[in-house]
């Protein structure tokens, strides 16, 4: 079956009760035992809920894992699979990431004693000498947020070889749609449900699927035990949204495309980040595991002053935090997503105060590139009455 039908069908299809076609909302918090012993499968809607496991089942079947858990947001998953590692623990990361993947793991985990250290993942061929005896992780972003590196996931479990590291990768950006890190090699993926999988800025959840059984216990006892699951409402809405993923990510993808190619013509903007493009330096690496580049842009303009007046000019696209989606939404990462990285490190990357992240939504592609052009093409200009001269 193909990812078009599984995204607009779920896992079980219609409620197999009652036949509606829209899989209900058990909008309960605990189930009845017709006696002792005798159990429906489901006791209390922390450990389980029919509308939470149908959109977990569903979601692992896209992912082609073994199994899903739904949380509350994207930070409680990726919380879920720190708590794997134990004292004295060895952790690689992407060091361009979600500023809050860097946050949780410096704040919250560091003080257990848990080493996390940034390296530069898209370079494959140094990995080997990052990785120490104790070890115990290896967590990419790819494409990474928001300088949209590319890393080969393939490579990294290949530099893992048959050591006990476990290879996270946040598949965010790309969802299981465009990219399945499991059939690389990837462990466990993980994912801010909020963006492309909800697509309407309107609910906050993250995913864990796991690519085999070892890892299920674990994770469904740190689920169940620290309760950070979504609820059953916004997981009913995540079950209506999967069902246009495909439409939506097409739509954007192509927008982001044409997009990218009007930045790139523009002598304003010194650079374009977008994996579509064919002189990025991952484009290859992208084409091979990816079945797009997905409706993730960063460019960087000519000037500070540039990229605050676009902010404050564009009429159509918000000026917001988020991505993904059907609304085009503009972000300003280093006061905004990526404020609490250290400045070393947004030195290191690349994130500057020229730097500007743009969403792609579905609107006509047309009304984008013009809001983009009479933003740029105001700036330096002076207003009288209220009018640009």
């Amino acid at each position: 079956m193909k990812d078009d039908t599984r995204l607009t069908h779920g896992f079980r299809g219609p409620d197999p009760v009652t036949g509606a076609i829209s899989f209900p909302i058990f909008q309960s918090a605990t189930f009845r035992h017709n006696g002792l012993n005798q159990s429906t499968g489901y006791d209390y809607s922390r450990a389980g809920n029919p509308t939470r496991e149908e959109l977990e089942k569903t979601m692992a079947l896209l992912e082609q894992g073994e199994k899903c858990w739904a949380f509350a947001s994207g930070m409680a998953a990726i919380s879920t699979v720190f708590r794997l590692l134990t004292q004295g623990s060895h952790v690689l990361l992407s060091e361009d990431l979600y500023g809050g993947t860097h946050r949780l793991a410096e704040e919250i985990y560091t003080p257990n004693k848990i080493e996390f250290e940034y390296v530069d993942t898209s370079d494959t061929d140094s990995l080997y000498s990052f990785i120490r005896d104790n070890t115990s992780m290896i967590f990419i972003e790819t494409p990474s947020n928001p300088m949209m590196r590319v890393t080969d996931i393939a490579k990294v479990r290949e530099a893992i070889g048959k050591r006990d590291i476990l290879l996270v990768v946040d598949n965010t950006f790309l969802s299981p749609y465009l990219q399945k890190p499991i059939l690389f090699g990837a462990d466990i993926v993980v994912h801010s449900g909020t963006k492309y999988l909800g697509g309407h800025n309107d609910i906050l959840a993250g995913f864990v699927i796991a690519a085999r059984e070892g890892l299920c216990e674990k994770l469904s006892r740190i689920s169940m035990s620290e309760g950070a699951v979504l609820g059953a409402f916004d997981s009913w809405l995540m079950i209506r949204s999967l069902k246009t993923l495909s439409v939506r990510l097409e739509r954007q993808e192509k927008n982001a495309r044409e997009i990218a190619d009007f930045l790139s013509g523009r002598p304003e903007v010194t650079h374009v980040y977008y994996v579509g493009l064919p002189g990025h330096p991952g484009y290859e690496t992208n084409k091979k595991q990816a079945g797009g580049a997905g409706a993730m842009i960063s460019f960087r303009l000519s000037s500070r002053d540039l990229a605050v007046h676009i902010l404050e000019n564009l009429r159509l696209i918000y000026f917001a935090e988020s991505l993904g989606g059907v609304e085009s939404l503009i972000t300003y990462p280093i006061v905004q997503t990526h404020a609490e990285t250290p400045d070393e490190l947004k030195d290191r990357v690349g994130i500057d105060d020229c730097l500007l992240r743009l969403s792609v939504g579905i609107e006509d592609v047309t009304d984008l590139t013009e809001d983009l052009s009479q933003a740029i093409c105001s700036f330096g200009k002076t207003k009288q009455g209220g009018v640009i001269i």
